[in-house]
């Protein structure tokens, strides 16, 4: 072999080699690293968003969060915060990291279609171009390739689709490892009538390895922010400790108040005065003390920690399993991007202006600076006032107002919570039962067995007889619709009304109706259950207007001794806020808690009352009423009609109220 043959051979060998490094990249298996080592070794701060262009380094409080993100144990991360704390520079390494690291299919939502186009050219294309490492993996000529679009981004073995939210199309026909939800509380609540936003975006994870839903938003109104809710349903919610210079307790920077022995403190309207006050010790530190010893970390109110090297730990100090989601906090005081000095002054100014009325700097400050959800000044039941006008009557019994009981059932789970209310004269109100029926709902049976003997029975009246439910509804909304179909059909008699809330606003409290005919089997079942819609919000609107009723008389809601706090709870747990709408500003009603079930039993109690035409009762139907249970107990304004007389009846064309009541003896 002479000397050209070998040069060609060794050219040949060298091509070889190269070819198969090339093709060997899509299933090569690197050193595995988490996202905070990657981070540092390889990201940079583009000039296009940025105040300074540079390599990027994890402010303390960012690397426990970017661990969680690639910690592939854990499905679920939630960033609830303020602005200047760097999450969409966090979660812009992270799909940097999932496309050359681990190779995985990803999607990022953004409020709105201009939105996700502005993150793709602001965020995404100079990312592109300066983290050098992307070049390896990054596909084609970006200005030119046909898959290198706005939507999409294609990489070796994986591909990043960018989507706004508004549009429900574009939570379908994706199928991706890795979602990430930016600014989720700009999301809407309800994607075109197809449901949650972010269970829309869990769907896109079905069947993924390593699932991964990355969230995080500066919260907005409190009882509608989605990170808050999400922030709150987290298996372990944590919040950035840092020790106090001087009794060296651990502590979170918290923004406090006037009345709070903790929290930034200042003198006579300085900012410039502003420090730390320890709620440990007492003393005070400044920002100073607290970037110079700038680390720190994140804890639960229990005491769990992440570690440094991204592991759970106990307060003792000893492993855990990883939580399969995490909820976390922070706020722009931890951020070295802004003086605490200018926190307090933008706070002042806020202040000021909303002494004039203006409120809009305020919400501002508390949604973007303190990373909390903004409550109003809205009209809500104090839970406290109302039991502390509790009676002395029994539970399970009428006192002698009582004329008609109705019932509200809710169904759950693993249980049917039921309020029973007692009617008297002008809507007059008694809650006479609340009782939780523990059963399995998905189980036909069980609804004979444990609902029906509830609803037949009947109540002690203080006049000596009894009287039964008269009219009773319960929810279909939930996850045994047909279950509760099934039940109604075979018990006409009961009157009990298959319901389900309407929350649009003014709709009546007795809705429109319409015939369900199909069951859980796709059979179609002759002339069907009838489905009533009930106007929550205008049920709630008149609930919340009787509670705040202060005397016993017509709309007066009376209480038992017996009802303990969580019925109180429950039943105020929602309070009605102002929303801005393309119509204007529109009032709904939204939850402070999660358990609202005394609530729900109490609106389709009165939706029941309603069906009875009970709000229609005159005088008159009242008298009646008064005569059939106990003629000797009730002195009626209007003389009773003779008992040959019949019940009046209304005009054929304009029916009226229909007389009730199921007495017994």
């Amino acid at each position: 072999m002479n000397l050209a043959d070998l040069s060609c051979l060794t050219e040949a060998r060298e091509a070889i080699r190269v070819a198969l490094k090339r093709g060997s990249r899509t299933i090569a298996v690197p050193m595995p690293v988490a996202l905070p080592q990657w981070a540092e070794q390889h990201f940079y701060l583009s000039a296009e968003s940025s105040y300074v262009e540079q390599r990027w380094t994890c402010y303390p409080f960012q690397r426990p969060i970017m661990d969680c993100i690639s910690n592939d144990a854990i499905q679920e991360v939630w960033l609830r915060k303020s602005a200047r704390v760097g999450y969409t520079k966090m979660i812009l390494a992270a799909q940097a990291y999932f496309a050359e690291h681990k190779r995985r299919n990803q999607v990022v939502y953004q409020p709105t279609e201009d939105d996700a186009d502005e993150y793709v050219k602001t965020e995404l294309e100079p990312m592109l171009r300066d983290v050098a490492v992307i070049g390896s993996v990054f596909k084609g000529d970006r200005t030119r390739d046909k898959e290198n679009t706005l939507k999409a981004k294609k990489f070796l073995g994986c591909v990043l689709h960018i989507r706004g939210a508004k549009a429900a199309k574009n939570f379908r026909r994706l199928t991706v490892d890795v979602v990430h939800l930016d600014e989720l509380d700009g999301f809407d609540l309800d994607v075109e009538g197809e449901g949650s936003p972010v269970a829309l975006a869990r769907k896109r994870l079905e069947g993924a390895t390593f699932p991964k839903l990355v969230g995080g938003s500066t919260p907005k109104v409190k009882g509608l922010s989605l990170i808050e809710s999400r922030e709150e349903q987290a298996v372990a919610r944590f919040t950035f400790h840092i020790r106090c210079p001087h009794c060296n307790d651990e502590q979170p920077l918290r923004w406090g108040g006037r009345d709070k022995a903790y929290g930034f403190k200042w003198v006579d309207n300085d900012p410039e005065t502003v420090q730390h006050l320890c709620g440990s010790c007492g003393a005070l530190f400044g920002q100073s003390d607290y970037l110079r010893n700038w680390q720190g970390r994140f804890k639960t109110a229990d005491g769990l920690y992440i570690d440094t090297d991204g592991s759970f730990r106990a307060a003792d100090g000893s492993k855990v399993a990883t939580p399969l989601s995490v909820g976390f906090h922070i706020w722009t005081a931890y951020s070295p991007q802004t003086t605490w000095s200018q926190i307090v002054r933008e706070f002042l100014a806020a202040k000021a202006k909303a002494a004039s009325g203006d409120k809009s700097e305020l919400k501002t400050f508390i949604n973007t600076t303190l990373g909390e959800s903004w409550e109003e000044d809205v009209e809500k039941t104090d839970q406290h006032a109302l039991k502390k006008r509790a009676e002395p009557y029994e539970m399970r019994t009428c006192p002698r107002g009582v004329l008609v009981v109705t019932a509200g059932i809710d169904v759950q789970l693993d249980r049917w919570e039921i309020t029973a209310w007692g009617w008297g004269r002008g809507e007059e109100g008694w809650v006479i039962d609340h009782t939780v029926l523990h059963g399995n709902p998905a189980i036909d049976g069980e609804w004979d067995s444990k609902l029906l003997p509830y609803l037949e029975q009947s109540f002690a009246h203080a006049g000596g007889g009894r009287l039964r439910i008269h009219a009773s509804a319960v929810d279909t909304g939930g996850h045994y619709t047909h279950q509760a179909y099934a039940f109604v059909r075979r018990h006409p008699r009961l009157r009990c009304h298959a319901v389900k809330g309407d929350s649009a606003e003014g709709k009546p409290v007795k809705g429109r109706s319409s015939l369900q005919d199909i069951n859980h089997r796709g059979q179609v079942i002759k002339r069907g259950v009838r489905l009533w819609l009930v106007g929550v919000d205008t049920a709630k609107d008149l609930l919340h207007g009787r509670l705040q009723v202060e005397a016993p008389g017509p709309g007066y809601v009376h209480f038992a001794q017996e009802l303990d706090d969580e019925f109180y709870a429950q039943l105020t747990a929602e309070h009605r806020v102002p929303l801005k709408t393309a119509r204007g500003t529109s009032y709904r009603w939204v939850k402070r808690r999660q358990r609202n079930e005394a609530l729900d039993c109490s609106v389709y109690a009165v939706f029941a009352a309603h069906a009875a035409d009970l709000h229609r009762y005159t005088d008159r139907h009242w008298a009646q009423l008064e005569q059939m249970l106990q003629p000797t107990l009730f002195e009626s304004t209007e003389a009773a009609p003779p008992a040959t007389e019949a019940a009046p009846a209304p005009p054929a064309s304009r029916r009226g109220p229909r007389i009730v009541g199921r007495f017994s003896r």
